[in-house]
């Protein structure tokens, strides 16, 4: 069998745009009629460049392929003109898109969940946890942050994310007013949840070195999960210093493209969790990632800040990994994620079921993305989740 026709969807959120603004899907049709779908998962700004990305691979690289062949697919547009070893964001996440959808026409084939393909089910169900939005403009109490995380542990949930210190372009440094507020927030959220709740504090790479492990023995002692990009992820010599000056775990990944990058952070002892973007990586990278991360006894919390059919990959993914530690979602999986699929990801105190349907296990209504198709760029101050956050 072979790949025979590509189409491309460009879905615009309904407000508060979660997961983005735009969602772009890619759809593949083999010659038989077997239907599957893919999902670009990093598109701000960037969604009709995708769609031109896509078009432009079409005939020389998707049109003819075997969807099996996945290995294959994926060597050829690594090492081919397009990318020469060195992918960027945009070509990544395309073939990631690609790939997942020869995944799931994979899986459909023989009537199987694409874990069943990776080695088989380990974990029946995924413990999740969600971004923590309380506000930064004007910049709320921690008393407020601590409201909010209690309110959602009462959900439910039984690990949050946030971010104590309002972004910048990094690295930069905070004040010591700043770092004390911030960790003023983790302790609130703390004394909120108790220990009935994990927190998982996020940064995006905002800091110097000595900024992050200032920042980082101030909440030491409120004893989170992990403390996520504490510096920009493209020098892990640094990223180690700060894993080496605190206890708290260091996670990163979610802007590394390759095995390549994650070997480097796993060799540097940068970081103990490691968060794959399955869309970016694609699943047969991000298999290959979860593995490398199991013999360094490092464990794996997928990215996940998208729509449901990247969503569905990331949970074909953990399903089958040892080393899984915590999945990312968009609240309860509910929503306008809900409404795209035909029967919804379900999710129950705190933990969400992989699919159990052949492929991605997910059916995509195509009324819905055709209903909500979008053509326009993000407004201004209208883009991601950051916007929750910015500091007046």
């Amino acid at each position: 069998m072979a790949i025979a026709e590509v189409d491309t969807y460009v879905v615009g959120t309904p407000p508060p745009h979660k997961g983005g603004q735009n969602w772009v899907f890619v759809k593949l049709t083999a010659d038989d009629g077997t239907v599957g779908f893919g999902e670009c998962n990093w598109t701000e700004y960037r969604a009709h460049t995708l769609v031109q990305l896509i078009e432009d691979l079409e005939e020389e690289f998707i049109i003819g392929t075997d969807p099996f062949e996945i290995e294959d697919l994926r060597a050829r547009l690594y090492r081919g003109s397009h990318f020469l070893h060195v992918p960027g964001p945009l070509h990544a996440q395309v073939v990631g898109a690609i790939e997942m959808a020869c995944w799931d026409i994979a899986g459909k084939q023989v009537g199987k969940p694409v874990y069943k393909l990776l080695g088989g089910k380990l974990n029946d169900e995924l413990r999740s946890y969600t971004y923590l939005h309380w506000g930064w403009n004007p910049p709320e109490s921690p008393e407020k942050a601590a409201e909010v995380a209690a309110e959602y542990v009462e959900k439910g949930f039984t690990a949050l994310k946030f971010e104590p210190l309002y972004p910048q372009d990094g690295p930069r440094d905070y004040s010591l007013e700043d770092l004390e507020y911030a960790a003023s927030v983790v302790g609130a959220v703390r004394e909120a949840v108790g220990d009935r709740c994990d927190i998982l504090v996020g940064t995006h790479g905002q800091m110097y070195t000595q900024t992050a492990i200032r920042f980082a023995e101030r909440i030491e002692k409120y004893d989170p999960l992990w403390f996520e990009e504490p510096v920009p992820p493209e020098n892990v010599n640094e990223m180690a210093k700060v894993a080496d000056a605190t206890n708290i775990p260091i996670a990163t990944g979610e802007r590394l493209l390759t095995k390549h990058q994650v070997e480097n952070v796993l060799q540097a002892d940068a970081a103990q969790i490691i968060q794959p973007n399955v869309g970016m990586n694609g699943i047969l990278e991000s298999k290959k990632i979860a593995g490398m991360c199991e013999s360094q006894y490092a464990q794996i919390a997928p990215w996940m800040y998208c729509g449901p059919v990247a969503g569905a990959a990331n949970l074909q993914l953990g399903a089958c990994s040892p080393n899984f530690l915590l999945q990312e979602g968009i609240e309860q999986w509910g929503g306008f994620q809900a409404e795209i699929l035909e029967e919804p990801i379900e999710w129950k105190d705190g933990y969400v079921r992989p699919p159990t349907g052949p492929g991605l296990g997910i059916e995509v209504d195509e009324s819905v993305l055709k209903e909500h198709a979008h053509n326009q760029l993000p407004a201004p101050g209208d883009r991601h989740h950051y916007q929750h956050h910015e500091k007046p």
